[in-house]
């Protein structure tokens, strides 16, 4: 699961309207605290969910800081 959505994760977020702005603020975000970072951006709940899985919220974030 967290393969298959973590990169849905990742267009999600850069497809939204202050992307740049975001992955600036991401990274300035300690390691730890970039999952909580993507959930409140809700860049990871997939359509019908309310929450998403810690797991793809890590990974999310993960590829998300590898982008310049």
């Amino acid at each position: 699961m967290v393969a298959t959505i973590a990169p849905i994760c990742v267009d999600r977020f850069q497809r939204s309207t202050d992307a740049d702005a975001n992955l600036t603020a991401l990274k300035k975000v300690n390691a730890w605290e970039q999952g909580t970072f993507v959930e409140e951006g809700g860049w990871a709940v997939m359509l019908g969910g309310k929450t998403a899985d810690s797991g793809v919220l890590q990974a999310c974030a993960a590829l998300l800081g590898n982008l310049k």
